[in-house]
C-alpha cells in the first residue's frame, strides 16, 4: 500500500495496512539529518508555520506518509530582519533569535483597548499575491503519492495573543475588554479565508489549532472558552465544509485538554492532535475508549522524554504500543507530539522512522 492510499484510508474510516506517519522538524534537526544522509539542506519556508511545511524532500525520503502545506508570507510582505537582529513578520509581530526558536520581543497590539484600535491596525490580506504559490507547488509535486495536510494552526486564540501578549490577553478575556471580540473576529476571518483557499488548492486535511492547555489543565475556564472560542471554531469549520463537505478537519491543542473534547466533537471536529503524552489526562487508552468512535487521533509520540532520552528499543516499543491502542481499527496518524527537537539523538530519530515502517498489528 502506498503512502497516499494509506493516509486516505485512515482519514476516511478504513483500516490501512499500517498506521500512517507524519513528522515535522526544527531547522537544526533538518540540518543534522541532511548532513547525516548527505542531502542538500532545504532553507525553511517563510511562514508563521514554517516548521510544519519545510524540509519535505528530506521527510519524504525518510518515510513520512503525508506532507504539510500552508500559506506563506506574500510577495510584498516577507519576514525581515532589522540591522539590530529583530525579526518582524507580516503581522507586525517582533521576535528575537533565541537559538532554538524565535522568542517574542514585543507585541504590536499591546496597547489595544478599544474596537477602534483593532480597526486601525494593518492586518495581513489573506488574498495577497504569492500567498498560496508554495502550497500549490507542493501539492503538484507530492500530492499524487502522499497525503496533504494544510496547516492553519494559531487559528484564533494564539494569533490574537501573539499580537497583544499572553498575560494581557488572558486578563482581557476575563474582564471582557471592548476590543477582544473585534480582534478575535478579525483573526478568525483572516484564517478562515486562508483555510478556504488551501482547501480549494486540493488538500486532504485542514489542520487548525490553538494551544488551550497547559501541562496540568486548560488555560482558561470552560465558560470563557465556550463564550469566545467554541462558536468561532464552529463557524470556521462550517465555512471549510461549505467549500468541500468531505474535508477532514484536525485541531492541534497542546496540553491537558480532555475536558474540551466533547465540545470539539459537538462542533464537528474529525481529528485531534497532538495527544501530548505527558499532559494530565491524555491517556491513550482512555481517549480511544471514550472518544474513538467520534474522533481520529494524530500525534502521540513524546518529544519531551521518549525521543530525547529513550533508546531505539524503547521508541520502537512505544510506537507499537501507541499504534495498537489508538490505531488498531484505523483512525490514527502516528506522529511526534511536536516538532522533533535538537536534543533528540540522530539514532533515535532514525529508530522512530524505522519503527513506523515496520509496524505490525497484533
Amino acid at each position: 500500500m502506498g503512502s497516499r492510499e494509506r493516509f486516505l484510508d485512515t482519514i476516511n474510516g478504513r483500516k490501512p495496512d499500517r498506521t500512517p506517519f507524519y513528522a515535522s522538524l526544527t531547522p537544526q534537526v533538518a540540518q543534522m539529518l541532511s548532513s547525516h544522509f548527505n542531502l542538500p539542506y532545504e532553507t525553511p519556508i517563510d511562514s508563521l508555520l514554517s516548521t510544519r511545511i519545510s524540509h519535505m524532500d528530506l521527510l519524504t525520503s525518510m518515510g513520512v506518509d503525508a506532507i504539510g502545506v500552508a500559506a506563506t508570507a506574500p510577495d510584498d510582505s516577507p519576514t525581515v530582519t532589522t540591522p539590530d537582529g529583530l525579526i518582524i513578520n507580516e503581522w507586525g509581530m517582533v521576535f528575537k533569535d533565541a537559538g532554538l526558536y524565535n522568542e517574542f520581543y514585543s507585541f504590536p497590539l499591546a496597547h489595544a483597548e478599544t474596537v477602534a484600535d483593532i480597526e486601525a491596525y494593518p492586518f495581513p490580506d489573506p488574498f495577497a499575491k504569492g500567498r498560496f504559490e508554495m502550497a500549490k507547488a507542493a501539492i503538484q509535486k507530492y500530492g499524487k503519492n502522499y497525503g496533504v495536510i494544510a496547516d492553519l494552526e494559531c487559528s484564533i486564540f494564539e494569533t490574537s495573543w501573539y499580537l497583544v501578549g499572553l498575560e494581557k490577553f488572558l486578563v482581557d478575556l476575563l474582564i471582557e475588554a471592548p476590543y477582544v471580540d473585534a480582534l478575535l473576529d478579525k483573526v478568525a476571518y483572516i484564517n478562515t479565508e486562508t483555510g478556504k483557499e488551501l482547501i480549494r488548492c486540493g488538500v486532504d486535511v485542514i489542520w487548525c489549532g490553538d494551544d488551550f492547555g497547559s501541562q496540568q489543565s486548560c488555560m482558561m475556564d470552560m465558560d470563557t472558552w465556550r463564550k469566545y472560542f467554541k462558536p468561532r471554531m464552529k463557524k470556521m469549520f462550517d465555512a471549510f465544509r461549505s467549500i468541500n463537505p468531505e474535508i477532514k478537519i484536525a485541531w492541534h491543542t497542546c496540553g491537558a485538554v480532555v475536558d474540551l473534547i466533547p465540545d470539539f466533537i459537538e462542533i464537528g471536529l474529525d481529528i485531534l492532535n497532538p495527544i501530548q503524552p505527558m499532559a494530565k489526562g491524555m491517556n491513550p487508552e482512555f481517549l480511544k475508549e471514550n472518544f474513538g468512535k467520534e474522533l481520529m487521533f494524530f500525534g502521540g509520540i513524546c518529544v519531551q522524554d521518549l525521543l530525547p532520552n529513550g533508546t531505539p528499543d524503547s521508541i520502537k516499543a512505544e510506537v507499537q504500543r501507541r499504534a495498537e491502542i489508538l490505531g488498531h481499527d484505523g483512525g490514527y496518524i502516528i506522529a511526534p507530539a511536536h516538532n522533533i527537537q535538537p536534543d533528540t539523538p540522530i539514532e533515535n530519530i532514525i529508530a522512530l522512522f524505522d519503527a513506523v515502517k515496520n509496524l505490525k498489528y497484533n
